[in-house]
Order: C-alpha cells, then structure tokens, then sequence
C-alpha cells in the first residue's frame, strides 16, 4: 500500500516541479563557442579517469592540442571529461578543497581539456561521481549509509575498492553544492553534467531513521526503507537540477544508475537527456540495450544517448581492446535504435591518449558520421507495444538501487527481433493507442487503472498478447478483466507438462508431437475463449517418492488443461512463455509466440522471409523516406564470462517486404547510394539487397 500510493504521490510532484517556465527553451538557446552546443553530438566518447591519490605524477605527458587532435582524427565530437571520479580526487585548480585535489597533479588538467577539444569543435560534458567517493568514505564516515546491522554499504575494510554509498540526504550534499559552484568559476565552459552512480540506497544511518519516522514510515521494514529511499533520490535530483540551473541555464544534466527503466518516470523531469550505460561484455549482456534503447526513445522531449566501451571486458581494463565487429555491432545498434553514441575509454595516469584505442574508435566512428544524415531526427516505425515488466517489479517495492533487467523482459525482447517485428517497450505512462499489438509478458497483473487503459486498447482496435500471470489482479486470484474470457482455476497441476498443437494453426511449423513446458503455469477455464492448444500431463510429478530417469516425467498422453486460448482480440498463454525464452530459449516458444501474433497482426510492418534468426532489422522514418536498418552479427559465448564478436559473416539476397501506403519513389541503400529494384503489390513494397555485411541501412522514399 506504501508503494502504490507513493508512486502516485511522486508522480503528481514530479509533473508539478518546475525549473523555469520555459526550460526547454533555455536549454536550446545557443552557447559559443561551440556549433551546435546543447544538441547531443553522434560520437561521443565517456573518457573515465579514476585515478589512484598514490600515483604521482599524473598527466605528465598530457598535451592539450595533441589530446583534442587524437580526438578529431577519431571523429570523436563530444568527450566526458573528469572533474571529481570515484577516488574522490578533483582535476582541475581548486582553492576551496586544496586536500581533495590530486596531489600528483600539477595542471589545471579538466580546463585545458575544455580550452583544446572548444578548439576542435568538440563538445565536453562534465564527469561528477556522486555516491562513490572514496576520499569521503574515508574522512567522513558520518556521510555514508549503513544497512539495518549498522555495517556500512558497500566495500569492506579489507577490500580494494571505493564503492562505499554516500548518502545524498547528508551533509554530503552540500560538499557537492559548493564543488560545483567553484568547478563552474575555475573550468569557465561546462557544456554538461554527468552526475555518477545515482541509486536509491535503503539506509539505516540515525538521521535517516529520524526522517523516516518523520514520514511516517516504519524503518524495520525493508519495503518502508525503500520508499525512503526512492524519496531521497528523487528530491536530490529536484534540487540539484535547479542548483545546476542558478550556475548555468544551458548545460545538460544527467543522473546515471548504469540502466534506465520505468523507476526512472518519477523524476524524469530533472533531466535533459538520457544515457544508455550498457556495456554487453561488463554485465549488462546483448540485450540490454534493445530494451532499454526501446523504452528510453518512448520517453518524450528526451534525446538518448546509447554508450558502450573499447574494454574487452568492461570499466577500468587498461591495455585491451574490443574486437572491431562487436564494436561496430553495439554502435550501429544505437543508430538503429534511435540513439547517439559514446564510447567508454579509460585516459593512462600518464595523460595520453592510446593511439590504438583511437584507431579503433575512429574505424566505427568514422562511418558513423557517414551514415547520421540517415539518422538525424528519425523516429521508430513500430506495431507492438511489449510492457516493461520491470514496473511491475517496481510496484512491488524494488528500488533502483540494482534495476531489474527481468527475464521475461528478455525473452520477449529476443523473440520479438528474432521474428523481425518492430516494437517499442512501454509502462503503464505510455500511450498504447499507437500501436496494434500490445504483449503482456508472464508477471504484467492489473490494478484497476491499467485493467481500463487496456480495456479502452481492446475497444479501439488493438490485440493483447498476455502470458502466465498477466490480466491477474493484483492478488492473482482471479482475471480482472472479462476480455480474456477466461476462469483462473489456480496453479497448474502437473509441471513441466506437454503442449499439444497437432492441426492447430498456432502450432504451424512446428513438429506434429508433443513439446515439453518446463515451468509451472497456470490453470484456466474458458468462460467464452477458444482453445488454441491442449496440454497433456505427465504420469506425476517429479518427487522423491515417484520419478524417472534424470529429469521430469514423460507425458501421460492424458488431456489436462487449456495451454494457449483466444477470445476476441486477446490470445493468452497459461505458461510463463517469455520467462522460459529468456532462460534457455526453446525455439517452440518462439514460435507459438511468433504464430500467436499471425494472428493478431496479419499484415506487420516489415517481413523478411527466409532471414536467419541472427538478422536484427529496426525501421524508422524521416520526414521524407523511411529508412530500413539491418544488422546479422552473431555474439559468441567463447569464454565463460560473457558474450563476444569478432566474425562478420556476409549475408546474401535478403528478401525485404515492407507495409506502405503508397509505392515509393525509389529504394537505395545507405549512405552507398545504391539503386534497388523494388515492386509494390497490396500495400507492400518488395525488393532484395544483394549483399549484407555487417549493418546496412535502406532508404526507402
């Protein structure tokens, strides 16, 4: 009760704040001396420089020209530079704060960046770390959060490492105030903010207590905990946002938890724009940026920013580098997806950028400045609205502190670009009237607002794709709408059970037996649905009085209970169908999905036939061409920590069809120039790209 009505609460505060009547115009009026200062540029790299107080000197060999030089050769137009990084150390001159200043530092380093790349037209947004600090974990313990045992977040005694939490409702939050208003005397030119590691932290310090207390929260419970703490976050970001603005009416400001998701709506006002931390070898994997990608590009007036890094692995990995196909793979996804792009670098203490980082920087950033015509202001043409099952997470009390990436949300993200259908990932904030088809995925319950916004859907012509829980109330007792024309019975009986779709359209391509759900699903009755699919049951389930062989038990061959039903514009699956995507992929999953949305949506947007499952395909549209982008490279798990790329395999004749109104002028590749044949025939256009390497966009106009 806590978290909904809070959410609410916020809600209603956040449309409410205001930094200025007219903050979008204040923020797009020009700035020298760059050329375009407030728009994010394309090519932006993230230059970390977390460097050691016990490295003396540092920046010993930086040369300013030579660094903004390295940097245009690159085609590199943006770059983050470091004020304060984790260590706690600053990097510029400092008066105020002499003992925080790094002691091998000699230069007004962060200045001279400024004063050399504003030369070469390159736009320098200002690195900010916020929660690490180890210089103030270190002298002022009294700042940091503590968990419900009093020990404090974050590294141990005996560990290396700075990721002790700072608690931004401390006195901590003034330091902050008073390093930037001297930052903004001493730098001059701060084109933007980028204000690090940004979560809400549940904390157990006294004062923190005292303001729970003080909200009427109750501290001993976690839930409690995280509603303050998504509070504390919230109002940080409220006041720095307008502390920014007393110093500079025009930089950007932006707040990184290292993902972006539905948590982020609450103070979504504080921001200028968003940037999509996702590094697929640190952590974050290769679907992370699709559905982050196709959720931050929903949020309006907000221009995003997609970022990967040159490591191998992931921040901080001196001396390695990223093999080239993958690095071209993430930064044309970007484009794909609507998104800018940045590339994380780590600068040597030394001061000196590694000419082989640039070479390989410049090698994907070169033809990315090549392809941004094509790019430039492109929205996405999409069909499908998949639901972030994040929020309803969120709505069960998590807080951002480590943002949920479900695995349902991933399993349909990768079903859905295996099957080519283009698609957006919203929230319950999102105007579903915009598309055709809108996917439920297994955990998506209904309160009694999101019960009539997907009602008023139904009525006005869209189809609903649900799994598992979804359609449920909020206690998953029963459906809480009648659209799905179905009775919940209760947990199914029997797990895994056996899917039966013999002579069903649904089941078309697949083969004609029966295929095995691994998990538990749950039990309808159809009240006025039709039975797409049977489930037949096991002899029992697995226990340790009755079992065979070494897994589950085989099927019965007896009939159970409805596995895949529709009713009206509504087909339902009772089993947690994306979830079990996302874990291991059965291709039958897939492919009922993908059948299931034959029938909601005959005619989709884009189709390509006979296209492997590897080829990713997005479609956006300018004000004069749509322009069509295709992707096959093939990530392989090669080690055991995480994903990589290093072949690109050329795909030959790809057979486009694509929904218009009316036929085009032409059909060309991109920025090539290249003139395909095209025919257009009941509301489609065909045509064949000859060849495919790597990412290829089409112009179709």
């Amino acid at each position: 009760m806590y978290r909904r009505d809070f959410l609410k609460t916020t809600a209603t505060t956040a449309a409410g704040f205001a930094l200025t009547p007219n903050l979008h115009e204040v923020m797009a009026a020009p700035r020298q001396p760059l050329a375009d200062p407030f728009q994010l540029r394309y090519r932006q790299v993230h230059l970390d420089f977390h460097t050691s107080e016990l490295l003396k000197p540092i920046a010993e060999q930086f040369d300013p020209e030579e660094f903004a030089a390295t940097l245009k050769r690159a085609s590199v137009n943006s770059v983050t530079a470091f004020g304060r990084c984790h260590h706690g150390m600053i990097y510029h001159d400092t008066k105020k704060f002499p003992e925080r200043h790094h002691p091998g530092l000699s230069r007004n380093l962060l200045k001279e960046q400024i004063v050399a790349c504003h030369k070469q037209d390159i736009r320098v947004p200002v690195y900010v770390t916020v929660e690490w600090d180890y210089y103030s974990a270190q002298h002022h313990p009294e700042w940091l959060c503590y968990d419900e045992h009093g020990k404090p977040l974050g590294t141990e005694p005996y560990q290396a490492g700075f990721y002790r939490r700072l608690d931004v409702a401390s006195p901590y939050t003034d330091f902050l105030k008073a390093y930037l208003t001297e930052m903004f005397e001493v730098v001059g030119e701060v084109d933007g903010l980028f204000f690090d590691i940004m979560h809400a932290v549940e904390n157990s310090a006294p004062y923190a207590i005292a303001a729970m207390l003080k909200r009427g929260l109750n501290p001993e419970k976690a839930e409690d905990r995280a509603i303050h703490a998504t509070f504390v976050i919230n109002d940080f970001k409220r006041d720095m946002t307008a502390f920014v603005r007393k110093l500079d009416k025009n930089c950007s400001i932006f707040y990184n938890s290292g993902h972006v998701g539905p948590y982020l709506r609450q103070s979504v006002d504080t921001y200028t724009h968003l940037e999509l931390e996702s590094l697929p070898s640190g952590g974050w994997g290769y679907l992370h940026f699709p559905l982050t990608g196709r959720y931050a590009r929903t949020l309006p007036n907000l221009d995003v920013l997609g970022m990967t890094g040159k490591f191998h692995t992931s921040w901080g990995d001196f001396h390695s580098l990223k093999n080239s196909a993958a690095l071209e793979f993430e930064i044309f996804t970007m484009l794909a997806l609507n998104a800018k792009c940045s590339i994380g670098d780590q600068l040597h203490p030394n001061g000196k950028l590694d000419p082989a980082t640039y070479d390989l920087i410049g090698s994907v950033y070169g033809p990315v400045a090549q392809k941004e015509p094509w790019c430039l202001g492109a929205k996405p043409v999409v069909d499908i609205a998949l639901f972030s099952a994040e929020e309803v997470f969120q709505r069960e009390g998590q807080t951002s502190t480590a943002p949920r990436t479900p695995t349902m949300s991933m399993g349909a993200v990768r079903m859905l670009q295996e099957g080519k259908h283009q698609f957006d990932v919203v929230d319950s904030g999102a105007d579903f009237t915009k598309y055709k088809v809108l996917i439920l995925p297994d955990v998506v319950t209904f309160d009694s607002t999101l019960k009539a916004k997907v009602e008023d859907f139904l009525a006005g012509g869209g189809a609903v794709l649900a799994s598992y829980e979804s359609g449920l109330t909020l206690d998953k007792k029963a459906f809480a709408s009648s659209t799905f024309g179905l009775e919940l019975v209760g947990e199914a009986p029997f797990s895994p059970d056996f899917i039966v779709t013999t002579g069903s359209q649904i089941g078309q391509g697949l083969p004609q037996t029966e295929l095995v759900m691994y998990q538990k699903g749950m039990q309808v009755k159809p009240t006025t649905a039709t039975v797409l699919a049977q489930t037949n049951v096991p002899f029992f389930n697995r226990t340790y009085e009755h079992f065979v062989s070494h897994r589950h038990t085989p099927s019965s061959g007896k009939a159970g209970y409805p596995a895949v039903t529709q009713a009206g514009r509504v087909v339902y699956f009772m089993h947690p169908i994306f979830g079990q995507y996302g874990q291991n992929a059965p291709s039958w999953c897939r492919k009922l999905v993908l059948n299931a949305l034959d029938r909601l949506l005959p005619e989709p947007i884009l189709r390509l036939p006979g296209a492997p499952t590897t080829l990713i395909a997005a479609l956006n549209e300018q004000p004069t061409r749509r322009v069509l982008h295709l992707l096959n490279y093939i990530p392989e798990r090669r080690g055991t920590d995480f994903d990589v790329l290093e072949d690109v395999i050329p795909l030959a004749n790809v057979a486009v069809s694509l929904r218009a109104d009316k036929k085009p002028v032409s059909v060309k590749t991109a920025p090539q120039g290249q003139a395909l044949k095209f025919s257009y025939a009941n509301g489609r256009v065909a045509f064949t790209l000859p060849e495919l390497r790597g990412h290829q966009m089409v112009a179709v106009g």
